[in-house]
């Protein structure tokens, strides 16, 4: 049961929010702070990959950026798994995500100049409208805990702003 939940909240993420199915498990709490986490860690990760690759000022920049926000935000869960005493439950759409990640990554990672600028920044479009519409529709909904909850809600403002961010870069780009 696990594993059919699991890959259908990656799925989800993944794929941009296609309809889950009807009476689909919610994932718990420890699953959705390890998902969150996740999230959290592969978008930094693929922003220390466009500062370091990147010669585009708006592009470092913007990456700078997630790095900042995105680690603040992985702070705030952490402190607040600790407070709570739970501990993030690795699950398989936390592993789903990190290997989709590394594959994307190492795309990027042949790429140079302005196609990587470009591949990086349409990616992270992609990304945050998917990431944003797993919050809005199943993350936050599952969440039982009020301040993983608001937690939640607060990372959704945030890239919510990281997505118009990336599609003003993207739109400088073309």
């Amino acid at each position: 049961m696990l594993s059919r939940k699991t890959a259908t909240v990656a799925a989800f993420i993944l794929f941009g929010g296609a309809p889950l199915a009807q009476g689909a498990d919610k994932p718990t709490d420890p699953q959705i702070a390890h998902i969150a986490y996740t999230a959290g860690t592969i978008d930094i990760e693929a922003a220390q990959q466009a500062i370091k690759k990147s010669k585009n000022k708006n592009v470092v920049g913007f990456a700078n950026d997630m790095v900042r926000d995105h680690e603040a935000v992985n702070k705030q869960a952490l402190d607040l798994v600790k407070k709570l005493k739970v501990t993030p439950e690795d699950n398989d759409t936390s592993r789903s995500l990190t290997k989709a990640a590394a594959a994307k990554r190492d795309k990027l990672a042949k790429l140079s100049g302005a196609a990587f600028d470009k591949a990086y920044v349409d990616n992270e479009v992609a990304y945050h409208k998917q990431v944003n519409g797993a919050l809005k529709t199943l993350l936050i909904p599952s969440a039982t805990n009020a301040d993983l909850k608001s937690l939640l809600e607060t990372g959704l403002k945030i890239f919510q702003g990281h997505e118009q961010h990336a599609e003003h870069v993207a739109s400088e780009l073309k």
